[in-house]
C-alpha cells in the first residue's frame, strides 16, 4: 500500500462581511482568510484492485463514513477520476471541533492534496481547488494556504502576499454553533459595521499589527453573541490581558486573539486555562512572494 501524511492546518477569518443573501439560500461574502500553524494530522493510503474508502479517527467527535467531508472527498476524487482502488484516511484530530477554525475542510483538503500525489493524478492547485469547492466553501483556501481574500460564497480567492507571523491565542468556549443557524439569523439592514478589507490587506502586507488588530471585524459576531454571551465575555478579558484585538472566527465559537508576542499570548493562556478546555497558543502561516 502507497502511503503519505499530511498536516491539515486550521485556518481564521481576520474579517468576515455578508453582502447579501443568493437565490439558493447561501450568501455573499467578503473575508480575509488566515491560516494558522495548528494541525490535524492526516494519513492516506491507497491499495491495489478495488476496494472501500475507510476513515477513522482518534477523536470520537469525529464522524465516519459519509457523514465525514474527509470521506466525501476521496469519493468524489474516485467518481471524477474513475478510481476504484481502496483509500484509507486516518485523522489524527488537533483541531477543535464545531469551531469556526476549518478542520473539516482542512481534512478534506488534504485528502485531495494527498490522493493526487498518490495516484499520480497530476493536478495543478487550480484543479484540486476547483474540486474542494464541490466540497465545501472552505476547502478551496484550505488547499491554497497562506492568506487570501476570498469573495463569492468564500470559493473565489485572491491571494495576500505578507510576511506577517502574528501571534494568535485561540478559546473556545463549551458550545456549538451552526453555521447555517447564524447566516439565517443574520440581519443584513441591521449590520451598522462591517471590516474594511482594503484596509486589513494594506495592513497585513505592511506587518503592522496595530492596523491589522483595529480591523479584525465579524458581522456575524452579533448573532452568534446573542445566544452565546460567553463570547463577548471572552473577548473583554482578552484584552485586559494584552491583546492588541479581539474577533470570533467564522460563525463561531472560537475567539481569537492577536497578541503582540508570544509570550503574552501564553500569560493569557494560563488565565484562561483555568476555565476552558480548548485553549491554544499558535502562529498564523503567510503567503509569501512566489507561492
Amino acid at each position: 500500500m502507497a502511503e503519505t501524511q499530511l498536516k491539515a492546518r486550521a485556518k481564521i477569518n481576520l474579517t468576515l462581511d455578508v453582502k447579501a443573501r443568493l437565490r439558493d439560500g447561501y450568501h455573499s461574502v467578503e473575508m480575509v482568510m488566515q491560516q494558522i500553524d495548528i494541525a490535524d494530522r492526516v494519513s492516506i493510503g491507497t491499495g491495489d484492485g478495488s476496494g472501500p474508502i475507510l476513515v477513522e479517527s482518534d477523536s470520537r467527535y469525529v464522524p465516519d463514513g459519509e457523514a465525514n467531508i474527509a470521506y466525501r472527498a476521496a469519493q468524489l476524487i474516485r467518481k471524477r477520476y474513475g478510481i476504484d482502488r481502496p483509500v484509507t484516511v486516518f485523522i489524527e484530530k488537533n483541531i477543535p471541533t464545531a469551531a469556526g477554525l476549518g478542520g473539516g475542510s482542512a481534512d478534506a483538503a488534504a485528502v485531495i492534496l494527498g490522493l493526487n500525489r498518490l495516484l499520480g493524478l497530476n493536478l495543478d492547485l487550480r484543479e484540486m481547488m476547483r474540486l474542494g469547492a464541490d466540497l465545501g466553501a472552505d476547502v478551496p483556501f484550505c488547499i491554497m494556504g497562506g492568506t487570501a481574500l476570498a469573495r463569492g460564497k468564500g470559493e473565489v480567492l485572491t491571494p495576500i502576499v505578507s510576511a506577517a507571523v502574528l501571534d494568535i491565542l485561540l478559546v473556545k468556549p463549551p458550545v456549538s454553533v451552526s453555521t447555517a443557524w447564524a447566516y439565517r439569523n443574520l440581519d443584513l439592514s441591521s449590520i451598522t459595521k462591517r471590516p474594511d478589507n482594503a484596509g486589513m490587506i494594506a495592513a497585513l502586507e505592511a506587518r503592522d499589527r496595530e492596523r491589522i488588530a483595529e480591523g479584525m471585524v465579524n458581522v456575524l459576531e452579533e448573532v452568534t453573541v446573542s445566544k452565546h454571551t460567553e463570547i463577548s465575555e471572552i473577548k473583554s478579558r482578552m484584552l485586559e490581558r494584552g491583546a492588541l484585538g479581539t474577533v470570533m472566527s467564522g460563525s463561531g465559537p472560537t475567539v481569537v486573539g492577536l497578541f503582540g508576542d508570544g509570550r503574552k499570548a501564553k500569560e493569557a493562556a494560563k488565565i484562561f486555562m483555568e476555565s476552558y478546555k480548548e485553549v491554544i497558543v499558535t502562529k498564523t502561516v503567510p503567503t509569501k512572494e512566489g507561492e
